[in-house]
């Protein structure tokens, strides 16, 4: 059976200014921003590449989670040094970039809620030695 993960619901307390930094400083597509109902709005962004999208909103169970409390989301990039400098100039903080071995390079931010983020680089991806 194929099983396709394709959206992971982010508790944020502000949805504007998750769609701010999502879409404007990560540079995330915006796929959709509607509001079905009174209350209820429905956003879901998506990394350059990826098949799968954040989304938060408003009005639903799957919203409705401590803002701030989802950890270890990866980001896999094929250049680590040239993602978290590109970052950092659109104004994410960024922290320092750590070797786990193997060929793992990592480097963590999080959303204006403390959602948690790494940027991680595996060099066998790309075919590197390490």
């Amino acid at each position: 059976m194929q099983m396709k993960l394709e959206l992971i619901p982010l508790p944020v307390s502000d949805v504007d200014r998750a769609i701010d930094f999502y879409e404007g400083r990560l540079g995330f597509t915006k796929d959709v921003d509607v509001r079905p109902a009174e209350g209820i709005r429905v956003v879901q962004l998506t990394p350059e590449g990826s098949g799968c999208s954040v989304g938060f909103g408003t009005g639903l169970d799957v919203y409705a989670g401590e803002p701030g409390s989802v950890r270890g989301l990866h980001l896999v990039v094929d250049d680590l040094d040239a993602a978290r400098a590109e970052l950092v100039r659109r104004g994410v903080e960024v922290g320092d970039i750590h070797d786990f071995g193997g060929g793992v390079r990592g480097a963590e931010f999080s959303d204006p809620d403390g959602n948690g983020f790494e940027l991680q680089e595996m060099a066998w991806r790309r075919g590197a030695e390490y």
